[in-house]
Order: structure tokens, then C-alpha cells, then sequence
């Protein structure tokens, strides 16, 4: 019974493999001691993976009510906040080999002083961060090297649950690992923060390999691994990982602008459930249901009304509200994108531009040190266009340095590349690519012009 039950599996596999896509000199036949393997796949894709350690200080939180900290005196470390020193691993993924960007996840590079990037073929090389996104977990960072090799990315819209995968990464800081699986569920989300739109996958996921590629069998990018749920702290087969085509749009922001211009649609809703359904009358159990639609927003715009529902975008269906909000967040403000939906038992589409989301801003160390302490993002307003100053630490750099919370820095003369007036703050971020110096600021402060000189 046992013998019988292997040659059936074994037929199953061999039936399943038939139609899997076919690499140079993949081994299919049995009857000449060769087996089907992966290998040609991971061979091309590996160099693409790497290894991420950082290294940084993180600030521990006192544990005694404030009304005590008194009795234990101002020096007393029980009393104050403690600044410890932290080491962690992760992985990432090479995504452009002539300019050396590399994605990983937010939480991975979180506080880190010094990131270094470990490649498949020995090398190390230090890493610097372009930009991040915590509400995503998504990370940008650069290494100068030569000798790269950037992976495929597919289109993680056309994915099906059922679909093959391949988990590679750094997991426990071992090197390079290679697990499979399949895609378990698609638009996942685990706590109802950020803007959480998963790939669920049971390719076995552990600590380590977070940022690291989920791949398909044509060797393509469909996702980056960043979380498990481990009662037991180890992999149990429930992995998730952030779709591509999400990490595309957050990257080309973030690139082109030094920040994410989040998307915002102006709409309150929920999932469509059973219940919802039948009092519409719908047949579809997916979709979005909006149950309001915020005045003056880029849905009343574009003309959508209490009792839509959404059930695509871009002609790609939208399983979930859930999944509607984190498309509609990292597509990016100022795009556009066709909705389709159901109106009274009707199908209609409607074409929205998405408005940019309040609040958007990065820290400002990340594009010069004379920044730091900083908070900036985009600023258009009326003929006015610059990078706003949206917050300021005291005793940072940027307070010296003379910046103040809701400052509109118009324009900057740096020594040796001249004068330059600001639209954005990916411009800001270009003109200030690996240069330390010091420069000059033109800087709007109530309705006043003035020069900063920053250091």
C-alpha cells in the first residue's frame, strides 16, 4: 500500500511538471536516472538574492510608572529612556544591476547605522538608503558594484491561488536558502494597519528572510517575503509577502521623488459580504461596497456614489476593500486609473486621477547630513512649489542649522553645480546626490524670503 501510494505521487508530480515552463536542459525523464529539478531556475536567479546586515542603536523605554522615576534619582538607568546597540539580518533583492538598487523590507533596515549587502558570489559592499516606507514595509537602498545581476519581475495581478512559488533568502543568517511552496490565498491582510494586500504562501518563511524574492517558475519576481505567523516562533506554512507590482509603484516614487505621493480615492466602505449582496441583488461575492463618498475628493470627482461597488481596477479584479485601499495608496497621487463597478444591478466604469494623501513625509538625513533632524515633503501650493519643513527635532542639524517646522525651502546654490530652483522633493534629493558640502538655502518663512546657509 505504501509502494503504491509513492508511485501515485510520484505520477502526480511528473503529471505536474509537464506543464511547467521549460528551462535549457530541464531533466524530465525518469527512465535515465535524471529527475525534474529547479535548479536551472535558481542557478539564474540566486545572484539576483542577497544577503542584508545592519548594525544600529535602538532607544529602550523605562519600565517604571513616571510618578516613581523620582525615588531612583535622575541617573539612574531605571529612571530614563537607554540607547542599546542591535545587530540584525535579512535579504533582499537586486532590481536594477547598472545603477545597484536593491529592495528589502522597511523593518529590516529600521534604525540601522550601517547596512552591508552581502552578494551570492562572496562580495560585500556598504549600503546606502534611498528611501523607505514604513506603512508598506518596502526599502530602497544602493550599492556601487559592477558585475550585477538584476531579477525579472512578473505581473503579480495575473497570480492564482494554487500557483507554484519558490522562497529564496537569509533565513537565521544560514546563506542563501531555497524553500517552495504554492500560493495559499491572495489580498491578504494581518492586522487592518498600513495598507496590506499579501501574498499568502506555505514556501517555508523564517526570520532571516524577510525582504528576500518570491518567485515563480519562470525564475520572475512576484513578491517580497516580510511576514510570518509563527505561534510557536517558526515557520508553519503561513508566509505573506508584498505583491510586486505594489513594490514597483512604492520604488519608481520613491526614486523619482525621495518619498511615496500616496494615492487617496476619498471613499468609506467596507467588504462585500453575503448580506450586503443580496440586498443588491448581486451575484458576485467580490468587490468593494463604498458607502460614502467624501465631497470634493477624486471619487466625487470622477463621479462615484454611495452603494458603488467597486469590482476592478484597471481591468484586474478587486476581491476587497482591503486590497482596493492598498492599490489605490501605492499607485501614487496624480495617476489615474479606471474603476469598474456596479451601479443598480449595472456594470459602469468610471476614470479617477487620485489626490495625494496629507501628512507624506521623509526624514531629510537620508538626503544630506545638514538635514538631519528633519522632516520634508512636497509642497505646491498655488505658484508656490518647493519641499516643506514639516517637523524639526531640537538640537538636530537642521534646528542649527537655523529650519523651522512649515519653512518652504524655494530653491539651494550648492558650490560646484550652481543655483537651482525647487518643484519637489525628489529634486531636492537629485541635487543633493553624494554631495556632503555645504550649501545655501533660499527658505519662504511667513511670506518672507530668506538665505540659510546649511552645514
Amino acid at each position: 500500500m505504501k509502494k503504491t501510494s509513492t508511485l501515485m505521487s510520484a505520477a502526480v508530480l511528473c503529471s505536474a511538471l509537464s506543464a511547467l515552463p521549460a528551462y535549457a536542459d530541464w531533466p524530465i525523464s525518469f527512465g535515465d536516472k535524471e529527475r525534474p529539478s529547479l535548479a536551472p531556475m535558481i542557478e539564474q536567479v540566486s545572484p539576483a538574492v542577497v544577503s542584508v546586515s545592519v548594525e544600529g542603536t535602538q532607544t529602550a523605554r523605562s519600565v517604571i510608572p513616571e510618578p516613581f522615576r523620582y525615588f531612583f534619582g535622575p541617573n539612574n538607568p531605571h529612571g530614563r529612556e537607554q540607547t542599546r546597540p542591535f545587530r540584525g539580518l535579512g535579504s533582499g533583492v537586486i532590481i536594477d544591476a547598472d545603477k545597484g538598487y536593491v529592495i528589502t523590507n522597511h523593518h529590516v533596515i529600521d534604525n540601522a547605522d550601517k547596512i552591508l549587502i552581502n552578494l551570492s558570489d562572496g562580495r560585500e559592499f556598504d549600503a546606502k538608503l534611498i528611501g523607505s516606507d514604513p506603512d508598506t514595509d518596502v526599502a530602497v537602498l544602493q550599492i556601487k558594484a559592477t558585475k550585477l545581476t538584476a531579477i525579472k519581475l512578473a505581473d503579480s495581478d495575473t497570480l492564482r491561488v494554487g500557483d507554484y512559488t519558490v522562497a529564496i533568502g537569509n533565513p537565521f543568517g544560514l546563506g542563501q536558502t531555497v524553500t517552495t511552496g504554492i500560493v495559499s490565498a491572495l489580498s491578504r491582510g494581518l492586522d487592518g494597519d498600513g495598507y496590506q494586500n499579501f501574498i499568502q504562501t506555505d514556501a517555508a518563511i523564517n526570520s532571516g528572510n524577510s525582504g528576500g524574492a518570491l518567485v515563480n517558475l519562470d525564475g520572475e519576481l512576484i513578491g517580497i517575503n516580510t511576514a510570518i505567523i509563527a505561534p510557536g516562533g517558526g515557520n508553519v506554512g503561513i508566509g505573506f509577502a508584498i505583491p510586486v507590482n505594489m513594490v514597483q509603484s512604492l520604488t519608481a516614487q520613491i526614486l523619482e521623488y525621495g518619498e511615496v505621493r500616496r494615492g487617496v480615492l476619498g471613499i468609506l466602505g467596507g467588504e462585500l459580504n453575503n448580506e450586503t449582496a443580496k440586498l443588491f441583488g448581486l451575484d458576485t461575492k467580490h468587490g468593494a461596497y463604498v458607502s460614502q463618498v467624501m465631497p470634493d475628493s477624486a471619487a466625487a470627482k470622477a463621479g462615484l456614489e454611495a452603494g458603488d461597488i467597486i469590482i476592478s481596477m484597471n481591468g484586474k479584479k478587486i476581491r476587497t476593500f482591503q486590497e482596493l485601499r492598498a492599490k489605490i495608496a501605492t499607485r501614487g497621487a496624480g495617476a489615474t486609473v479606471q474603476l469598474g463597478l456596479i451601479r443598480e444591478g449595472k456594470e459602469r466604469s468610471v476614470t479617477v486621477t487620485l489626490n495625494e494623501a496629507p501628512g507624506e513625509n521623509v526624514q531629510a538625513s537620508l538626503i544630506h547630513p545638514a538635514l538631519e533632524g528633519a522632516k520634508l515633503s512636497s509642497y505646491a501650493e498655488g505658484n508656490v512649489k518647493g519641499v516643506a519643513v514639516t517637523d524639526v527635532e531640537e538640537r538636530s542639524p537642521a534646528a542649527r542649522n537655523g529650519l523651522q517646522p512649515d519653512d518652504i525651502i524655494l530653491g539651494i546654490s550648492l558650490m560646484d553645480r550652481g543655483r537651482a530652483v525647487l518643484t519637489d522633493l525628489g529634486q531636492l534629493r537629485e541635487l543633493l546626490e553624494g554631495y556632503e558640502g555645504p550649501f545655501a538655502a533660499s527658505v519662504l518663512r511667513d511670506n518672507n524670503t530668506i538665505m540659510m546657509i546649511m552645514r
